[in-house]
């Protein structure tokens, strides 16, 4: 890669194959929470993820290239660690507690990089990649958000008096 240009790419592939493999991974994090509430925001933000492999398409199109994926070591790392807590936990507000920090982790990566992506869609001037990178971010901070406020308010209270 020589070339902003070529580097934006490499990274939107990066993305494609991340939000592909998510959409795998959330059925599996949804049918392994307990708590009703966390399920719904697993399955919705599936669905919200299946618009984010859309809005990257987009971005390929307004790059001028297909859209294919290149294997992306973080996001692999990041579901791995969702189905370790799968494993080493029990169903409950505990494994409910980890479900929620491993997306979370996933969001927060997902956040970083269409931070990244949209600062260089801007500057190679590549405009009509810029809208669907600023509505993929705001989702991905508000989904964050509600996890957030889905662990302090039930969860992660429910989970420390199972401890205790």
């Amino acid at each position: 890669m020589k070339t902003m240009n070529e580097l934006l790419v490499h990274f939107v592939r990066d993305m494609y194959y991340a939000e592909r493999q998510i959409l795998k991974a959330l059925p599996k994090m949804a049918r392994a929470a307990q708590a009703e509430e966390l399920k719904q925001a697993l399955t919705e933000h599936r669905e919200q993820t299946e618009h984010h492999v859309e809005r990257l398409q987009q971005v390929f199109e307004a790059l001028g290239e297909r859209a294919r994926g290149v294997t992306c070591e973080a996001i692999v790392g990041l579901i791995g660690e969702g189905e370790e807590i799968v494993q080493a936990t029990e169903p409950g507000p505990v494994r409910d507690a980890g479900l929620i920090g491993c997306a979370q982790a996933v969001e927060h990566y997902e956040i970083a990089r269409y931070g990244m992506l949209l600062a260089w869609a801007k500057a190679c001037g590549a405009k009509e990649a810029v809208g669907p990178l600023e509505q993929t971010l705001a989702e991905e901070k508000k989904a964050d958000a509600l996890l957030n406020e889905l662990a302090t308010r039930r969860v992660n209270p429910q989970a420390t008096q199972r401890a205790a």
